[in-house]
C-alpha cells in the first residue's frame, strides 16, 4: 500500500502502526534468514563454541513461526507466545536469553492491538534489556550484546535527536554491524568461547552476527511498511 502526499509535499507513510499480521511477517522474515544463515553461523560457532548456534537459531525461529503463523491476538500476545516457543525449542544459553528479550518486547507492546511505527524502534532497546537482565553480559565480553547494546544506544540517541523511526532503525542496524565486526578484536570473557582465552581473538562472535540478522529483519519490515 503506497503512502499519500501530505499537504506540505512530503510523502506520508503507508502505515502508522503494525498489528498482528506485520508481527507475524517479522517472524517469517527472521525465520527465513536464520535458516539461510544456519551454516555460516554454525561455522563461526565451530571456531569458538560447539557449532550449534546456527541450527539453534534456525530451529528456534522456525518453532516460533509455526506457533504464531495463524495468530490474531495483539502484538504483545504474539511476542509472549514467541518467547515460550523459542525457549521450548532452544536449550542452553541462547533459549533463555531470547525468551527474555521477547518477553520484554511483549511488555513494551502491552495489550494494545497494534504497536505504533513511532514506538517500533523501541523493540531494540527492549530486546537488549531483556538479554542483559538474563545473561548479565556487557559490551566487550564478545557476545551478542556487542551488537544489541550499540543498536539500543543508537535508537535512543536518534530519538533524542528527533529522527524518524526508519532513521532510528537504520542507525541501529549500522551500530549493530559495527559492533559485531568489533568482536574479532575481542577476547571472550563469557560463554563457551571464554575457555579459549586469547585463542578467541580474530574470530567474529556468532551471537553478535545473528543479532545483526534480527535487527536487519526489523529494519527491513519497517522499511517495507513505510515504502
Amino acid at each position: 500500500m503506497a503512502g499519500g502526499l501530505a499537504t506540505d509535499g512530503r510523502m506520508e507513510p503507508a502505515i502508522d502502526a503494525l498489528g498482528p499480521a506485520q508481527i507475524i511477517t517479522l517472524f517469517r522474515i527472521i525465520s527465513e534468514r536464520m535458516m539461510a544463515a544456519r551454516d555460516e553461523l554454525g561455522m563461526l560457532d565451530g571456531v569458538i563454541g560447539d557449532a550449534d548456534h546456527g541450527s539453534s537459531m534456525a530451529a528456534g525461529f522456525s518453532a516460533v513461526l509455526r506457533a504464531v503463523s495463524q495468530a490474531d491476538g495483539p502484538p504483545g500476545e504474539i511476542f509472549t507466545s514467541a518467547a515460550h516457543e523459542f525457549l521450548g525449542a532452544v536449550g542452553a544459553t541462547t533459549g533463555p536469553l531470547y525468551a527474555s528479550a521477547l518477553l520484554r518486547a511483549a511488555k513494551l507492546c502491552g495489550d494494545s492491538p497494534q504497536i505504533t511505527v513511532a514506538d517500533f524502534p523501541l523493540l531494540i532497546p527492549a530486546f537488549a534489556e531483556g538479554i542483559t537482565e538474563r545473561g548479565k553480559a556487557r559490551p566487550g565480553d564478545k557476545t551478542m550484546m556487542d551488537a544489541w547494546a550499540p543498536a539500543a544506544r543508537a535508537v535512543l540517541s536518534a530519538r533524542e535527536r528527533g529522527e524518524d523511526p526508519l532513521s532510528q532503525m537504520r542507525a541501529a542496524l549500522e551500530a549493530a554491524r559495527e559492533g559485531a565486526a568489533s568482536t574479532r578484536a575481542m577476547v571472550a570473557s563469557r560463554g563457551r568461547a571464554a575457555r579459549l582465552g586469547e585463542r578467541s581473538l580474530g574470530h567474529t562472535d556468532p551471537g553478535a552476527v545473528s543479532a545483526v540478522i534480527l535487527i536487519e529483519a526489523m529494519h527491513d519490515l519497517l522499511a517495507r511498511g513505510l515504502a
